[in-house]
Order: C-alpha cells, then sequence, then structure tokens
C-alpha cells in the first residue's frame, strides 16, 4: 500500500484565499492559486487533494487559469501505458499575478462608476 503525505492550508494560506475570495475571484480559483504558490510542479490529483477539491472542479480551474496565462502545464510521462499526467506550475510570479488582478478590478470599478454616472442622467 502507498503512503501519501497530505497536506492541508495553514492559517496564513487560508486568510490569503479568504481574500483573493473577498476581492472578487471564485473560491476554487483562489484556493489553486494560493496552493500552486506554495507548491510548484504538482499535478491535478495532488491540487485535487491539497485543496479540496473534485477532479471536475480542478480542471475548470486549470482551464480559466491558463486562460489568463497565469499558469503553464506540461506532459508528464511516468508511465508508458493509460493516460498521461499533466504537471501545473505558475507561469508568472504571484506578485505579477495580483498586478493583474488589481489592473482587473480597477477597469471592473471605473467602468461600473461610469454606469453609475449615465445613470445620473436619466435623474
Amino acid at each position: 500500500m502507498r503512503t501519501e503525505k497530505l497536506e492541508y492550508f495553514s492559517p496564513q494560506e487560508e486568510e490569503f484565499a479568504n481574500l483573493l475570495i473577498g476581492i472578487g475571484l471564485r473560491r476554487n480559483v483562489a484556493k489553486v492559486l494560493v496552493f500552486l504558490s506554495n507548491h510548484p510542479a504538482v499535478t491535478s490529483r495532488t491540487v485535487e487533494r491539497g485543496a479540496d477539491m473534485r477532479q471536475p472542479e480542478v480542471s475548470l480551474v486549470m482551464r480559466a487559469l491558463m486562460d489568463h496565462g497565469w499558469i503553464k502545464s506540461r506532459e508528464s510521462r511516468v508511465e508508458t501505458r493509460g493516460r498521461p499526467v499533466y504537471v501545473y506550475d505558475l507561469a508568472k510570479p504571484l506578485h505579477e499575478i495580483m498586478d493583474c488582478i488589481e489592473r482587473e478590478k480597477r477597469q471592473e470599478a471605473t467602468e461600473r462608476l461610469a454606469m453609475i454616472q449615465k445613470l445620473r442622467t436619466f435623474c
């Protein structure tokens, strides 16, 4: 029987994820970002266990993070048969990802303020 070491979020990592959720990131995206920031080169199975998520949720989050260009993947052929295993890692340093999130949130706020100003013209 194999033995595996399970890791859980520390209180600091939990707070970091909650802050990301608080600024508008989806819960699963926040959990995966926090997990990847502390664990380089992991498989989706490792993310499932470490971030306490199901495989379909991990797949959706990984696709969204790749679309943003925040993570990269590579195929790892550990065994010669079966499905390939993908290894994921952050494509950018965490501070650059935070800069990107900040830009997106500033843009959203600017657009909402512009809509409020337009609404005021109707009053």
